[in-house]
């Protein structure tokens, strides 16, 4: 299968090398000369190429694809920076490739649980209602229409991969839960090998069209109990707990970080289940096992 992977960062350089490990023709596809180092440092086998989604004419250099993964970030910045990147750039994408004499069967969007908004800690799947909370949510739906209708109106099938909290090499915050002070709420997680791993398979198996799935692992799980369990692991006092009321109280909260602690949910996911996907770190008790390891070496 050719591949291209748009924006080919922290997800997309593991699936790029996942992919070529199963054989697969991997083209990844980045904006800087950072980032092309990154893309051929990954494996001899995946090509790199330049190319920026906000710039409708580098993309006349993207290879021809059976499938694109469209995982490009914004680097952080606000909503009109996401915007840019994932509806406008995104639909640079989708219209570059299907004005192509054979353009691709299925287009992949790497979305995040974020767009289900606040459900007070209750559970949230593929059939519960959109509901985003900031501008930048509301940015990740509008970029979901055009993976899913647009795309379809191109003749490609769309898949959503809603990525829950992104953790893995370089993105442990394994000091942020184990210093504190920690915040109530919950946490839907999914290790950067999983979140490749997902969609891999989703490509592979040819499952997932025309349809969102939610990526995220078993046990979406408690701060306050997270906390805990992180410190009792690397073998230091148990962090201090603050509840929503007290954190907002303090005042010193952006209004976006305050609607983000005010929203609660816990993320199933029981359709990637279903579609077949084997995790490789189940729970966050395998997926932090090597941070913690790491953590209780450098401490003595």
């Amino acid at each position: 299968m050719r591949i291209t992977v748009v924006g080919c960062g922290y997800v997309g350089l593991e699936l790029a090398r996942q992919l070529a490990d199963r054989g697969h023709d991997v083209t990844g596809v980045r904006r800087s000369d950072e980032g092309l180092e990154a893309v051929d440092a990954v494996d001899e086998n995946v090509d790199a190429v330049r190319a920026d989604a906000t710039d409708p004419d580098s993309l006349r250099s993207l290879p021809d694809a059976d499938a694109v993964v469209f995982a490009a970030s914004s680097g952080g910045r606000g909503a009109a920076a996401a915007r840019a990147v994932y509806v406008d750039g995104l639909r640079n994408v989708l219209t570059e490739y299907k004005s192509r004499a054979r353009p691709p069967d299925r287009l992949v969007y790497t979305s995040s649980t974020g767009v289900y908004g606040d459900h007070e800690g209750g559970w949230v799947d593929e059939e519960t209602p959109l509901d985003p909370t900031t501008e930048k949510t509301q940015v990740l739906v509008a970029a979901e229409r055009v993976a899913t209708v647009e795309a379809a109106e191109a003749g490609i099938d769309g898949t959503v991969a809603r990525f829950a909290g992104l953790y893995g090499p370089d993105r442990y915050r394994l000091r942020r839960y184990i210093d504190g002070p920690v915040t109530a709420g919950y946490l839907n997680m999914v290790h950067r090998d999983d979140a490749a791993g997902a969609i891999r398979h989703l490509l592979e198996t040819d499952r997932g069209r025309n349809e969102a799935v939610v990526v995220v692992d078993d046990e979406p799980v408690d701060k306050h109990r997270f906390a805990d369990w992180l410190a009792d692991e690397c073998g230091v006092d148990r962090p201090e707990k603050r509840s929503k009321a007290e954190r907002i109280a303090a005042g010193d909260l952006s209004a976006a970080a305050e609607r983000r602690i005010r929203t609660s949910k816990r993320c199933s996911n029981d359709r990637l289940r279903a579609l077949g996907y084997e995790f490789a770190y189940p729970t966050f008790r395998a997926g932090y096992r090597d941070a913690i390891t790491e953590f209780r070496r450098s401490h003595g």
